[in-house]
């Protein structure tokens, strides 16, 4: 047996166990800050204008997975102009709720298909769908760089710099092509079959995109956080920042389905100098409930939304 044979089994055996690990500690974190903190989460109580807040939030959620879709069904129309946008909007509404089952990979497996079902080839749908995913967590690096350590302009740069390479095509071509077979593996009991294929100009506009959804996202939680605690505007760009790189967290480690559980954590370790914790343990328990409301509340709308268009193509 070959050492990259060997260390393949060695990572096959410790994957399943790590995700137990992860879960685990997390579950531990949360559980004893609940613990030492929870007298003050009883304590907060949200005024009609903190309500009116948390509703905004809602309300911003849902419109930036909107345009997450969106710019989803910009990317398709990079390999495949012939793309519908609003239906590949309808599709990523209604398919993002399915990030919350376990194995956090049937939100992307469901896209496929879809896109299968209306003749988009498989492997154009994988790369979107995995280059999709690179842009967001390129995007969330990037605003995690510039803002989570305000006034540090050389590491601000430099992390500007490398992200803005990572996502020229000679570079990430062969990553979202290996990415989209890593993912096709899961895929092939399902009965699909992708191939990699890539893309041939920088997605300036796509990245651009992302950007903004991570953006919008993050303000959405800003609103959740000033509506259970007083927020200046110096500290803004830290929470927005801090959110980003949780966000971010929540995305890429394996083990947590929608990132349940890392992004709590990873707020609370982080901001807990700068907020109460009591404030904080709320601010991230109801911004968890306003992001699954949203998503849920998008599929719902997107369903209906494709109901009502088959409804008035067969009144024709």
């Amino acid at each position: 047996m070959t050492l990259s044979q060997s260390m393949t089994k060695l990572v096959a055996y410790i994957k399943p166990h790590l995700r137990w690990l992860m879960c685990g500690a997390t579950l531990f974190f949360l559980t004893s800050t609940f613990q030492n903190n929870w007298q003050d989460v009883a304590a907060i109580v949200l005024s009609p204008k903190d309500w009116l807040l948390v509703g905004l939030s809602f309300v911003g959620t849902l419109m930036a997975q909107t345009w997450a879709g969106w710019v989803w069904g910009g990317i398709l129309q990079e390999f495949d102009p012939t793309t519908d946008r609003w239906w590949a909007t309808r599709t990523f509404l209604k398919t993002n709720i399915a990030k919350y089952l376990p194995g956090n990979i049937w939100h992307f497996y469901r896209r496929i298909r879809a896109a299968r079902d209306v003749g988009i080839p498989v492997e154009t749908a994988t790369l979107s769908v995995a280059l999709e995913a690179l842009l967001m967590a390129a995007s969330a690096l990037l605003v995690a760089f510039l803002l989570a350590d305000a006034g540090n302009w050389q590491w601000q740069a430099l992390g500007l710099v490398v992200v803005a390479t990572s996502i020229h095509p000679r570079i990430l071509s062969p990553v979202a092509g290996r990415l989209s077979v890593l993912k096709a593996k899961a895929f092939r009991s399902r009965g699909i079959q992708p191939t990699p294929c890539s893309m041939q100009r920088y997605p300036l506009g796509p990245w651009l995109g992302e950007l903004g959804f991570v953006l919008w996202r993050g303000m959405g939680f800003v609103l959740i956080l000033i509506a259970v605690a007083p927020l200046g505007g110096d500290r803004l760009p830290l929470v927005v920042g801090v959110f980003s790189l949780a966000w971010l967290l929540g995305l890429i480690l394996p083990g947590a389905p929608g990132g349940l559980g890392v992004f709590e954590v990873v707020v609370l370790a982080l901001l807990d100098r700068s907020f109460p914790a009591g404030a904080l343990l709320s601010a991230v328990a109801i911004y968890r409930v306003i992001s699954i409301l949203a998503e849920a509340g998008g599929a719902g709308l997107a369903w209906l939304n494709e109901r009502s268009r088959e409804g008035k193509m067969a009144r024709r």
